[in-house]
């Protein structure tokens, strides 16, 4: 399994607890709360492990060094959102409204990084160093799991 497999899949699992969040009604508070632990525990997680080992690997390199600052500072967005949320009321339209704030800045990341940034990092790590990041990654998320 490579980087890009464990990313994709990471993704999809973000994707989810969005959706599980955005279809939740403003009575369902306790559901919100723990749905939105989850996401953020996750995000989190998925954050600090990308950047420690896949941004990392890629940060000095030609053909991505932009993409990787670019994805820096939607991680650091993304966080502030998510520190936002945490604190706010989760049974408000407030509370919804920035949470597709949240959604949308992560599908844009996400995309960009899906179709542009594995596109070039390709380019730039083997296949056995894609193997070696996804290896460095997984212990790294489970890290910050256990951490959180």
């Amino acid at each position: 399994m490579t980087i890009y497999d464990l990313l994709h899949k990471d993704h999809e699992e973000i994707s989810k607890l969005l959706n599980k969040l955005e279809n939740s009604s403003e009575g369902a508070i306790k559901t919100r709360e723990n749905t939105f632990s989850k996401l953020k525990n996750e995000l989190t997680a998925h954050s600090e492990a990308e950047q420690q080992t896949f941004y990392t690997a890629l940060k000095n390199n030609e053909k991505t060094h932009e993409l990787i600052l670019e994805g820096i500072q939607e991680h650091e967005l993304v966080s502030h959102l998510l520190e936002e949320l945490d604190s706010m009321n989760k049974g408000t339209e407030d509370w919804k409204a920035k949470l597709s704030v949240l959604r949308e800045n992560v599908e844009h990341h996400v995309d960009e990084e899906e179709n542009e940034l594995f596109e070039h990092a390709r380019q730039v790590l083997s296949d056995d160093q894609a193997q070696q990041i996804a290896r460095q990654f997984k212990e790294q998320k489970q890290q910050s799991m256990a951490n959180a």
